[in-house]
């Protein structure tokens, strides 16, 4: 497992982005993976820079672990403790116009990964994404 930790700020998406995609690369990860997992990190990143501490500021550990053909990405943060996976689906049927703000994301977040999951732990806010990094 490799980890980087940095200010939660959206300024730093760039290098979250690299680190990772270092991490992809050195694994023979699929373009199409790695397209989808740079989605949904640059979402859970800016949420996170956006949202976990305000108005205050802090810190956030992105950490990269690999099993099999699975990759897990992992967000850390001491901020408001929040489950992204618990919001409700936006009704992706209605148009734009018609939909409530928010959420469609988070909703791709969950549709392009594997498995997503959220604990709250020792006051920290663990968010895990999963996806299997290699074409079949």
């Amino acid at each position: 497992m490799t980890e980087l930790t940095l200010a939660a700020k959206t300024e730093n998406l760039d290098e979250v982005l690299g680190f990772v995609n270092e991490q992809l690369e050195a694994q023979g990860c699929s373009m199409r993976a790695q397209l989808e997992l740079d989605i949904a990190i640059e979402e859970l990143f800016v949420n996170i820079a956006n949202y976990a501490y305000k108005p205050e500021e802090g810190s956030v550990t992105i950490q990269v672990e690999f099993k099999g053909d699975m990759v897990s990405v992992i967000f850390i943060d001491g901020g408001t403790p929040y489950n992204p996976w618990e919001r409700e689906d936006p009704d992706i049927t209605l148009s734009a116009e018609d939909r409530q703000i928010g959420g469609l994301g988070v909703y791709m977040v969950k549709k392009s990964m594997n498995h997503v999951d959220y604990i709250h732990q020792d006051g920290k806010n663990i968010l895990t994404i999963q996806k299997q990094f290699q074409e079949e």
